[in-house]
């Protein structure tokens, strides 16, 4: 079965408006090294079930960049039929740029890989036989990268927004819209959220567009506590938090 689904948080991207409010300070960056998130995974639709972790490493070194390595695993299936989903992206915690980026998924009947170098400077990224292309912006995100830069942002209840900050410039651009705000009480606790839904352009797995909706807390902190996507064949899919270790005083 396919899992590729469950890469839901790994969101197409891009920068081209003004953001709905400018990030924070890269000194008061509300994530880093560390920080370490668990999600109870769920495809009703396909009865499957499983666990996913996104945590952060570093500093790594790319080309003499400092980097803060964003990684996301997954594993989730039914009984013994199983599926594996592994994103890393080394994000350039001073300028929200993403500078490489790579993704293997792993299914009973299938496989896929993408390992992407990303160039600012010059707009333009490189995936080998994978093909290369032009960036619409010098500070080009991926799909795991953006998830981190959109906790950065006010999200402002109300607002909607066009990015244009995917490195690939045919995935851009990508709605941001702020639904609202919503209690939520799940495993890892009760939080107050601000719900936002982004719709995104992804032919490989949403056949077109595809619509995100992601409960982030509504603090400075914004982690992401339940991420849910529509697919076509596979149905819903839901993350939920279930630990943490990122620490939470100073969010408000």
């Amino acid at each position: 079965m396919r899992t590729g689904s469950i890469g839901i948080v790994m969101l197409v991207l891009a920068l081209g408006r003004p953001p709905m409010a400018a990030p924070q300070s890269h000194d008061t960056l509300p994530f880093t090294v560390g920080e370490r998130l668990t999600y109870h995974v769920q495809m009703p639709k396909m009865r499957a079930s499983g666990r996913g972790t996104m945590w952060i490493e570093g500093p790594v070194d790319v080309r003499g960049t400092p980097t803060y390595l964003l990684r996301f695993d997954l594993k989730a299936g039914v009984g013994p039929i199983q599926g594996t989903d592994r994103t890393h992206s080394w994000l350039d915690h001073e300028r929200l740029t993403s500078l490489r980026y790579t993704r293997h998924e792993s299914h009973p009947l299938s496989s896929y890989r993408e390992a992407v170098e990303l160039f600012p400077d010059q707009r333009r990224w490189d995936a080998g036989r994978g093909g290369s292309g032009e960036s619409a912006t010098d500070a080009p995100l991926d799909e795991l990268s953006f998830l981190y830069f959109l906790r950065t942002l006010a999200l402002d209840a109300g607002t909607s927004i066009e990015f244009n900050r995917h490195f690939d410039a045919a995935r851009n651009p990508t709605t941001v819209r702020v639904l609202g705000r919503e209690r939520l009480t799940i495993d890892a606790g009760e939080f107050a959220t601000i719900v936002v839904e982004m719709r995104v352009k992804d032919p490989r797995r949403y056949r077109g567009e595809g619509v995100v909706r992601i409960h982030f807390t509504d603090d400075r902190c914004r982690l992401p506590v339940r991420i849910e996507s529509a697919m076509p064949v596979v149905g819903t899919t839901v993350l939920t938090l279930e630990s943490h270790s990122h620490d939470r005083e100073g969010c408000e």
